[in-house]
């Protein structure tokens, strides 16, 4: 069936109940034009087009009974896998910032490891010629290498990746059920697809790559894909599409998020703010200041 978008009632009914919250959380919680589109009609090839989905409400976020950090698992660990080129990647250092201020929660990064045959299935794409990674080699790796104290570890890489011989590639897998991941940033520079790396290529290769970094790890909190706003938590079907989601969460998956780790919302904005204006994020980091003040009341 054609994806039909919600009408407001039910956006606000997946949102739920937000009369016995905070008045900082019921004001970030209630949705304005100004800061939320509507999540739009899918074009015939985005994703809501060929993958059926009702969404998730808070209500059934909250009885699924996902993984939540307790007190002695609160770490998000990144594991850089192979080369990560200045000239070609995304800064780990920013990454990891980013995603301590997405997540408002420790976040460290991991001594990079070498990409071995011994270790990982590799083939060369049937289409680009490009070395590819089976995911399952990796996700069985970093089972094997799951701190005491994390959450979740996270493999990240510039190479590209694939789930299994029929499939041409994949963005990233993962197993919540063991709280592992990885996700590859190769397809996000235009470089791969033969284009030229134009003026500001570094941040638009950032800024991409926070975003699957946000979203992919907003799924190991039991996050589905959001049918009811423009949101990050949005699925995607292709780089245009990848592009036109927002670096935000819409009320309905930040409430989820909140609930799970219990961060300060005003706190998590205002690092998300700073972090946002440091490395470019320019219209985010307007954003986010934005929400603050609408946060605060003022």
């Amino acid at each position: 069936m054609a994806f039909t978008p919600p009408d407001e009632k039910t956006r606000r009914d997946a949102i739920g109940d937000l009369s016995e919250l905070s008045a900082v959380l019921q004001r970030a919680l209630t949705p304005d034009i100004n800061s939320f589109d509507p999540i739009p009609k899918p074009g015939p090839s985005d994703w809501l087009a060929v993958h059926e989905e009702r969404g998730q409400t808070f209500g059934e976020f909250k009885a699924a009974q996902t993984n939540r950090p307790t007190q002695t698992r609160r770490v998000i660990y990144l594991q850089p896998l192979g080369d990560f080129a200045p000239e070609r990647s995304p800064s780990i250092n920013k990454l990891q910032k980013f995603a301590a201020a997405f997540f408002a929660m420790e976040v460290k990064s991991l001594p990079p490891i070498n990409i071995d045959a011994s270790k990982f299935t590799k083939r060369r794409n049937p289409y680009t010629g490009n070395s590819q990674i089976l995911t399952g080699d990796v996700l069985n790796f970093l089972k094997t290498r799951l701190p005491a104290d994390a959450f979740c570890i996270l493999a990240i890489t510039m190479e590209d990746l694939y789930p299994e011989p029929a499939w041409n590639f994949v963005f990233g897998q993962a197993s919540l059920r063991d709280r592992v991941g990885v996700y590859s940033f190769a397809r996000y520079d235009p470089a791969f697809y033969c284009q030229s790396r134009g003026p500001g290529y570094e941040t638009l290769l950032l800024r991409r790559s926070c975003k699957v970094l946000a979203h992919e790890t907003g799924h190991m909190f039991g996050l589905a894909h959001c049918t009811f706003f423009n949101c990050l938590m949005n699925g995607s079907n292709h780089l245009a599409e990848s592009d036109r989601r927002p670096l935000h969460l819409c009320p309905v998956c930040l409430r989820k998020l909140q609930s799970s780790i219990g961060f300060d919302v005003l706190e998590r904005y205002t690092a998300l703010q700073q972090i946002s204006r440091t490395v470019g994020f320019i219209d985010e980091a307007d954003w986010f200041s934005r929400r603050i003040k609408t946060a605060r009341g003022q």
